[in-house]
């Protein structure tokens, strides 16, 4: 027996590696890689523009959105929704103009065979010519025959072959859903975020640049995306999570305005990213392609 190399090809059987192999120079297979912290929006960005938010506003589930962009969402959902009613209903109407042309077409058909039983004594000519028939009076096979000219199916265009079936519209959902978690979302539910800079007399940079960008009013701890956060829904205020378990929930006081504070006004700040799986609950990103069959 020959001495076996690494890239033998002699061997029955397509073991793992050279499947991984070839499918990776192929082209084929799901391609799997370990996403970064840089790959990762920050704590203080929006969730759909993916800057730093100018006006942050958070929904009750903790996700963070520039206002400007959140509510362009909304009108376009809204507007998306209006023209897609307008669809359906005009669907609706051409559905109910076919049943009465239906109906009409019925009736009509039933007083013709009553006419034709009442004449059957009168024999008809045969029409020769007509584009309906052959010449032998048999029903014509053309697809050019009565009227069908003005619709003939069209082979390259999927929705026009005649296989194809009409699709229907279903009636339109009025709800809007959040981009992020998917569940229901109102313009009046978005509660406005306050962020407390750091007080830094010696750094000139602008905001955007800097790295600690803001602190909790309350403890002054930088806040950043390995620091849970939470907003207090009455005032706005982003507070580090430590401060509101030792210090908020002693006796359920906002410790700068004093008011009463319930477990509802407490909504933990969905964190960005920083790269560790602790902080994240899914850190890998996939490109589909297809599979390599053995």
């Amino acid at each position: 027996m020959t001495r076996h190399a690494r890239n033998c090809t002699a061997g029955a059987v397509y073991t793992y590696h050279e499947k991984k192999k070839d499918a990776q120079a192929s082209g084929y297979g799901t391609n799997t890689q370990r996403i970064g912290k840089d790959s990762v929006k920050d704590f203080d960005c929006c969730c759909l523009t993916l800057q730093p938010c100018r006006n942050p506003v958070i929904t009750k589930d903790g996700y963070l959105f520039d206002k400007e962009a959140i509510l362009e969402y909304i009108c376009s959902k809204k507007l998306g929704y209006v023209s897609k009613l307008k669809e359906y209903e005009r669907q609706k109407k051409k559905e109910k103009n076919e049943l009465a042309e239906l109906a009409e077409a019925e009736k009509e058909s039933k007083l013709q065979n009553f006419l034709k039983t009442e004449k059957n004594i009168v024999s008809t000519p045969v029409k020769a010519f007509n584009p309906g028939t052959s010449a032998d009076g048999k029903p014509s096979v053309s697809n050019m025959a009565n009227g069908r000219d003005k619709q003939l199916p069209s082979f390259w265009i999927p929705s026009k072959t005649p296989e194809a079936e009409e699709t229907k519209l279903q009636k339109p959902d009025k709800t809007i859903y959040c981009p992020v978690s998917g569940k229901p979302l109102k313009a009046k539910d978005l509660i406005n975020v306050k962020f407390t800079l750091v007080n830094d007399p010696d750094d000139k940079r602008a905001i955007v640049v800097k790295t600690n960008r803001y602190m909790c009013p309350i403890t002054h701890d930088i806040l950043s995306n390995s620091v849970p956060c939470a907003v207090i829904r009455t005032t706005g205020d982003v507070v580090t999570m430590e401060c509101v378990e030792k210090i908020i929930k002693k006796d359920w006081l906002h410790p700068l305005t004093e008011e009463k504070l319930t477990e509802k006004d407490i909504i933990p700040v969905q964190r960005g990213g920083t790269g560790y799986a602790i902080t994240n609950n899914n850190l890998e990103g996939k490109h589909e392609r297809p599979v390599l069959q053995a």
